[in-house]
């Protein structure tokens, strides 16, 4: 095979998963429609943004708890003295 073909295969074998990506990003719509209709609709996974601000959120109340537990700690032992 000489080297046109193998560009040409190349080329073809893009444009081929270009055309794929393009058709599902297409009929995303009409699928998120279908599935409303029919009730079967996918369960939304959270953006990797909402699972960094629930990471941060569950950050912060482990934080304050430790510190609520640990400011009751130093008044009970701060009334034993």
């Amino acid at each position: 095979m000489n080297a046109h073909f193998k560009d040409a295969w190349h080329h073809l074998r893009h444009a081929g998963s270009h055309l794929g990506r393009g058709v599902r990003e297409e009929l995303r719509p009409v699928e998120r429609k279908a599935r409303e209709v029919t009730g079967r609709e996918r369960p939304t996974e959270p953006s990797r943004r909402e699972r960094m601000r629930e990471n941060l959120r569950d950050a912060e109340h482990r934080a304050k708890e430790r510190s609520r537990s640990a400011m009751r700690d130093a008044k009970n032992r701060m009334r034993m003295s």
